[in-house]
C-alpha cells in the first residue's frame, strides 16, 4: 500500500458494561486472557466485587492493576483489562494500551493516543506483528498498518493479549513474523441499560460517548449493546486537529451447550491534519516548532489545511461457535472490511512540460501556460475492501485434541491519485486535472489490485501426567496470490503479479510444576508476504520523466522462533522468558519523500537476514491494602546478518551492526491504587537509544515519559450508577523528545563501502537523512462517567 496514513509520520501521505446487580451474589470475576483465542469469552462491563462497585468494568482481581492477567499459554504472552483500560485516558488505543509490556517499544506522536503513533516489539515493527479484533485481523491487508483507533472505543474494549514472539496456529494472517496483538470487545450485559462518558481536557480535546445495552430480549436468547462517539481536539504542535464519528454494535446469541454467534459492527469517520516529520537537524534547530504553514500563502505547499488524511472504515464481524457433539466443536468467523481515504497534500506541478508517467504534456485543460507551475492539492482517494471466512474444527478423544482449519480472504484495492487545483484562499476545486493532450486525468499512479489468500492447518494437543505436561505440534500452509495493473503510460510492467506458498510448522512443550508455576520451550515459523504495492507497482509524479519508485523485492519474510519461559501466579506473579529469533529477507519499510516535495511515500527495503535475541520479564502482585505494583523490561540485542546491496555493485558493511528501531533496553514502571471510591494509577516507561540508520551513524536518544491518572467514585447519585469523575495526565514532565523513526536510511553521513571505496553519487558523497516522530508533550484530559 502506498499510503501509510496512521503509524508513520502521517504527513499528507501518498499512493497511497453491562449492569449486574449491587450484590456479592451477582459478582464474579471476569475470565482472564489466557490463550488468546478468537472464540474467548470476555469480561461482562459492570461489576460488582470485594465491596468494589463500577459501572466502567473496573473489579481490581487482575495482578499488576490490570497489566498482569494469568497466562497459560506455551509462549511469552502479556495482557491487560478494565482495571487498567478503564484508568487511562478515554481516547486511547490498542496500541497505546500495551505500551507498558515487555518487549512492546510504543512511538507517540498523539499524546491523546489517537493518531500518529507507531510501536515496535522485539525490533519487529507494527507492520510485522498481527493484529486481531473478535478474531479478524484489523490491519490493513496489504500494508500491514494497523490502524487501531478505528476499531473500537475504549469504552468498548475487554481486554487485550499480547504475543510478542508467535501467532496463534488458527490466527487469519499472513504478516505476524513479530507476533500477535489480540483484542476483544465486551460482551452485552444481561440487563438493560447503559453507560455514558463525557471528557474535555487540553488542545480543546474532547470526547462524548454513550452506550445503551438492550439486556436479555424477552426468551430468545440475544442481548446486545449499541454504542456512539464523537470526538475531537487542535494538534498540540503545528495548526490543525482531528475530528472522529465512531459507531459500535454488538449482538450475541446463546443457546444450549457452547453455541453463540455474535454480531460485531464497527463504523469510523476521521479527519486530521497531519503532523509535520523532522530531519534530526531540523529538530535540533526548530524543535516542536516545524510544523505546517498556519497561514495561506500563494504556491505553499506546506499549507496545514492541504495535508489532511482521512480514515473511514465500516467492519462487520460474525464468530460464531457450535458443539456439534459432545467432542466436537465447529467454530466459523466471517468478516467484512471496508477502509477507505482520501489521504491529501499539496505539491506544485509544472503547467507545460510536466509528465504523466513517462510521457511528456504540453498542457493541462484550464491551465495557463508560461507560469512554471501551479499548486495542487495531491489527491489519493484510496479504497480497499477484504472479505473473509475463517474456520476450524475441534475433536477431543480421551487426552487428545486434533484441530484442522481452513481460512479464504479476497481482497481488492482501488487507488487513482488526482491532482485538483488550489485557489488563492487555499481551498481547491473538486475537479481533478485533465492532461489536454491526451484528455485523461492527470495522475501518478492509476492502480487495481487483487489478492487472495488460501490457508490449511493440522494440530494436535495431547494431555499428559493428570494435564500438567502439555504437547503441541502443527503444520500451516499459507498460499498468497496477488495481481495488480497500473495504469500509467509507461508503467513497466503494466501487469504485475506474485505467489507465494510457505509451510509453517509449530511446535510448543509446557509442564505445570505446581498449581501455581509453569515452564514452557516452543518453536515457531511465520512469514509475511511482501508489504505495499510499491512491490509491484511504479509511482510516477509530474516533476520527474522516471518512476519514482522501482518493483521490489518479491521475496516473503520468513521467521524462525524459540522461547524457554517460566511464569509463576498468585499473590505475586512473574514471567521470565529467554527468546531468539531468526529473520530472512527483512523488510523495512520507510517513508521518503518524494524528490522537490513534502509528499510522502512508503518505500520497502529488503535488508536481508537479521537476529534478535534477549530477554523479559515481569512482575506484578494482586491488590495489597488497595494498592497493585508493575514492573517489566526487556533485553534485546538485534543485527544484521548480511552487508547491504546498495545498488551499482555497492556493498555496505552492515553485517553485525545493530538492527534500526532495536534499543537495548526497555522497562516500565506502574503503579495502581483503587479502594473503591479513590483511586489512581501512575505509569513511568524508558526507551534505550535507537539507531536510524543501517550503518549505525545516526540515532535518537533515550528518553523517559510517566503518566498519571486519579479519580473519585461514588456508588450512586439520583439516576446515575456508580458515577466517577477522572482525571489522566499524558507525559507530566513535559518531556520534549523523538519517539522514533519514521524513515530510516543507509547513511546519514559519508560511507565507505565493503571494498573500501567512498560509496558515492553522481560525484559526490551519497547520504541521506532519516526523519522522526516527534514524541506528544503534555496534555490532560478529565472524564465524567456514569452507568444509567
Amino acid at each position: 500500500m502506498v499510503t501509510t496514513r496512521e503509524g508513520g509520520a502521517n504527513a499528507s501521505l501518498r499512493s497511497k458494561a453491562g449492569h449486574a446487580p449491587a450484590t456479592a451474589k451477582a459478582a464474579r470475576p471476569a475470565p482472564a486472557a489466557t490463550d488468546a483465542q478468537p472464540h474467548s469469552n470476555v469480561e461482562q462491563i459492570r461489576v460488582t466485587s470485594h465491596g468494589i462497585t463500577t459501572s466502567n468494568g473496573v473489579n481490581n482481581l487482575t495482578p499488576g492493576g490490570g497489566l498482569m492477567p494469568t497466562q497459560t499459554a506455551p509462549r511469552s504472552q502479556s495482557g491487560v483489562t478494565r482495571d487498567f483500560i478503564a484508568k487511562q485516558a478515554p481516547t486511547a488505543n490498542i496500541s497505546s494500551l500495551v505500551a507498558e509490556l515487555p518487549g512492546v517499544n510504543y512511538s507517540s506522536q498523539d499524546p491523546f493516543g489517537l493518531t500518529g503513533n507507531n510501536m515496535t516489539m522485539r525490533g519487529m515493527t507494527q507492520a510485522q506483528i498481527g493484529y486481531l479484533f473478535e478474531g479478524a485481523p484489523m490491519a490493513d491487508p496489504i500494508n500491514y498498518q494497523p490502524y487501531t483507533s478505528m476499531m473500537v472505543d475504549s469504552e468498548n474494549l475487554g481486554s487485550v493479549t499480547v504475543s510478542q514472539g508467535s501467532p496463534d496456529m488458527d490466527a487469519p494472517l499472513y504478516n505476524a513474523v513479530g507476533g500477535q496483538i489480540s483484542a476483544q470487545e465486551i460482551n452485552p450485559s444481561h440487563h438493560q441499560g447503559g453507560f455514558v462518558d463525557l471528557a474535555g481536557g487540553t488542545h480543546s480535546a474532547n470526547k462524548e460517548f454513550i452506550r445503551y445495552e438492550t439486556g436479555d430480549i424477552g426468551n430468545t436468547g440475544i442481548r446486545g449493546f449499541v454504542s456512539f462517539s464523537h470526538t475531537s481536539y487542535n494538534n498540540w504542535r503545528g495548526p490543525g486537529g482531528l475530528f472522529r464519528y465512531h459507531i459500535d454494535s454488538k449482538f450475541v446469541k446463546e443457546w444450549g451447550d457452547g453455541n453463540s454467534i455474535s454480531a460485531i459492527f464497527s463504523y469510523n469517520r476521521q479527519q486530521q491534519t497531519a503532523w509535520r516529520s523532522p530531519s534530526l537537524k531540523q529538530w535540533k534547530q526548530y524543535g516542536d516548532s516545524f510544523n505546517y504553514d498556519g497561514d495561506f500563502t500563494r504556491g505553499d505547499s506546506l499549507f496545514y489545511g492541504l495535508a489532511i488524511s482521512n480514515l473511514n472504515s465500516q467492519t462487520i464481524i460474525l464468530p460464531s461457535h457450535f458443539t456439534l457433539a459432545k467432542n466436537l466443536k465447529l467454530h466459523v468467523t466471517p468478516y467484512y472490511e471496508h477502509q477507505f481515504g482520501p489521504s491529501n497534500g499539496g505539491e506544485n506541478i509544472p503547467t507545460t512540460g510536466g509528465y504523466m508517467g513517462t510521457q511528456q504534456y504540453n498542457s493541462l485543460v484550464g491551465i495557463p501556460k508560461g507560469t512554471g507551475s501551479i499548486l495542487t492539492e495531491s489527491i489519493d482517494p484510496w479504497n480497499q475492501k477484504s472479505s473473509s471466512l475463517n474456520m476450524s474444527l475441534d475433536w477431543t478423544a480421551g487426552h487428545n485434541k486434533l484441530s484442522v482449519g481452513y481460512w479464504y480472504n479476497y481482497t481488492t484495492h482501488e487507488e487513482l491519485s488526482t491532482f485538483n487545483r488550489v485557489f488563492n484562499n487555499g481551498s481547491y476545486s473538486n475537479s481533478p486535472i485533465v492532461v489536454a493532450d491526451t484528455g485523461r486525468i492527470l495522475t501518478g499512479y492509476d492502480l487495481n489490485f487483487k489478492q487472495q489468500v488460501n490457508t490449511l492447518f493440522i494440530a494436535d494437543t495431547l494431555k499428559l501426567l493428570h494435564d500438567r505436561l502439555i504437547l503441541s505440534a502443527g503444520f500451516r500452509a499459507a498460499m498468497v496470490s496477488r495481481t495488480g495493473t497500473n495504469n500509467v503510460p509507461g508503467a513497466d510492467p503494466y501487469y504485475k503479479a506474485g505467489n507465494y506458498f510457505e509451510p509453517l510448522p509449530q511446535f510448543s512443550a509446557s509442564y505445570r510444576i505446581t498449581k501455581h508455576d509453569q515452564i514452557y520451550i516452543n518453536g515457531t515459523t511465520a512469514f509475511r508476504a511482501p508489504a505495499s504495492v510499491e512491490a509491484y507497482s511504479q509511482i510516477f509524479d509530474p516533476n520527474a520523466s522516471h518512476a519514482v519508485e522501482q518493483p521490489g523485492s518479491l521475496k516473503p519474510e520468513y521467521s524462525i522462533g524459540e522461547e524457554i519461559g517460566f511464569r509463576h501466579s498468585g499473590f505475586y506473579n512473574v514471567a521470565f522468558s529467554l527468546f531468539n529469533l531468526n529473520m530472512t529477507n527483512h523488510q523495512v519499510t520507510s517513508l521518503n519523500y518524494i524528490p522537490g516535495t513534502n509528499q510522502l511515500i512508503s518505500e520497502p527495503i529488503n535488508i536481508g537476514g537479521q537476529t534478535s535475541r534477549g530477554a523479559q520479564i515481569e512482575f506484578g502482585l494482586r491488590r495489597w491494602h488497595h494498592i497493585s505494583p508493575y514492573l517489566s523490561g526487556q533485553y534485546l540485542h538485534a543485527t544484521m546478518d548480511n552487508n547491504f546491496n546498495a545498488g551499482g555493485g555497492n556493498y555496505l558493511p552492515t553485517a553485525g551492526k545493530v538492527a534500526v528501531e532495536s534499543p537495548r533496553f526497555t522497562g516500565a514502571i506502574g503503579l495502581n491504587y483503587d479502594d473503591g471510591t479513590f483511586f489512581g494509577n501512575f505509569a513511568l516507561r524508558y526507551v534505550d537509544s535507537q539507531y536510524t540508520t543501517f550503518m549505525n551513524d545516526e540515532k535518537i536518544p533515550s528518553y523517559i515519559t510517566s503518566d498519571i491518572a486519579l479519580g473519585y467514585r461514588m456508588k450512586k447519585l439520583g439516576p446515575a450508577k456508580a458515577p466517577q469523575i477522572q482525571l489522566n495526565i499524558m507525559n507530566i514532565g513535559d518531556n520534549h523528545y523523538l519517539s522514533g523513526g519514521s524513515s530510516f536510511t543507509t547513511n546519514a553521513h559519508p560511507t565507505r563501502t565493503v571494498a573500501g571505496n567512498m560509496y558515492m553519487s553522481n560525484g559526490v558523497a551519497k547520504t541521506s537523512a532519516p526523519v522522526y516522530l516527534v514524541g506528544g508533550a503534555f496534555a490532560a484530559m478529565v472524564s465524567v462517567s456514569a452507568g444509567f
